[in-house]
């Protein structure tokens, strides 16, 4: 017995007790009962309730009335008062109750996120393996193949999630991990898109990607993204030799671009072999004048860049937004009105 209760979790272990505690009362009320001799013959006439005498109506009416009263007067001031009680309490209940949910989600989506092999328990799915531990960035090797056919591998810079909550909806996060990104090492994770998570493990990553780190999610702050994005920036600067007179990095709308845009919008950017500047790759091509077609009006690229579109609605001279592998990112949080005002200039100058 001991063996098998080892076997059962402590909620199961005293279902258990509960239920053998129940059984052997049974039984013992049946044993004595059957034991007892049965009563002679037309004893039930002396015996019966209804046959004997009950209280006068004097002692009805004081004492077993005054009783009566008594415990339906302290019940109904229990009631009273506890219903309340227990409401008041509700609305905390139902916020822990979210919140519990939603640490659960959390803790799932990190596991989730872990490299294949990692020692964690729980399912992995290896996205830090490309992305990085802390969602920062990393590389992984992908094969091209050119106009000819011709393959080739790569090494691929993967891309930092831990700010990807400041550039995507949940939406657009949703339909990146459940299609993926057509050309590139990005795969359809989701079952919906041929890969091998469900919704609920969809939903859980999509969680753990937007919470912040303080709260054991992957979501840097937001002074962290912009410095990230500011940093991409600087980096591509060093690249082209633009410095200034101590050495340091002028930031410009060419190197914003390559270190926010390139990567979409310039073939071969994520493996360091850039081809025409924002020739167009996953996103559209920007040269000879597209942006300036797609966009007259500058401040409605402006507004564009900063907040995207959203799902099925216009933007520009005939373009529809959408989120088929996520659509257009936003970058009004993680990059300052300057900066955009600098991006727009380079690309409408391309």
């Amino acid at each position: 017995m001991t063996m098998v209760l080892a076997a059962f979790s402590t909620q199961q272990k005293l279902g258990v007790v509960i239920g053998a505690v129940l059984v052997l009362g049974w039984l013992g009320y049946l044993i004595t009962h059957l034991m007892k001799a049965g009563a002679p013959p037309g004893s039930e006439i002396e015996l019966a309730p209804n046959r004997k005498p009950y209280f006068d109506d004097d002692k009805l009416e004081t004492k077993k009335l005054d009783s009566a009263l008594g415990v339906a007067l302290l019940l109904t001031a229990f009631s009273a008062v506890g219903l309340p009680a227990y409401w008041v309490m509700e609305a905390g209940r139902q916020t822990n109750a979210i919140k519990g949910f939603d640490n659960r989600a959390v803790k799932r989506g990190h596991s989730l996120f872990q490299p294949t092999d990692s020692p964690e328990h729980g399912a992995h799915f290896g996205c830090a393996t490309c992305h990085g531990a802390d969602g920062g960035g990393g590389v992984t090797k992908y094969v091209i193949t050119d106009f000819l056919g011709r393959t080739e591998q790569v090494t691929w810079a993967a891309p930092a999630v831990n700010t990807v909550a400041y550039r995507y909806s949940t939406e657009q996060i949703r339909s990146i991990l459940v299609f993926g990104r057509a050309g590139t090492p990005m795969p359809a994770w989701g079952i919906k898109g041929g890969g091998p998570m469900n919704d609920q493990q969809i939903e859980d990553l999509v969680q753990y990607m937007q919470t912040p780190v303080e709260d054991h999610g992957l979501k840097i702050s937001l002074e962290g993204a912009k410095a990230q994005a500011r940093q991409n920036a600087e980096g591509e600067a060093r690249k082209m030799g633009k410095l200034d007179a101590n050495g340091q990095p002028v930031v410009d709308g060419e190197s914003l671009f390559n270190g926010n845009c390139a990567r979409c919008h310039t073939r071969g950017f994520s493996f360091d072999r850039p081809e025409v500047a924002g020739g167009g790759r996953y996103g559209p091509s920007l040269r000879g004048g597209a942006t300036v077609r797609q966009f007259p009006d500058v401040q409605e690229m402006t507004e564009f860049i900063k907040e995207s579109a959203q799902y099925g609605e216009p933007y520009g001279e005939g373009g529809i937004g959408h989120d088929a592998g996520g659509g257009m990112p936003y970058f009004g949080q993680v990059l300052s009105d300057e900066d955009i005002v600098a991006i727009i200039a380079y690309e409408r100058s391309l």
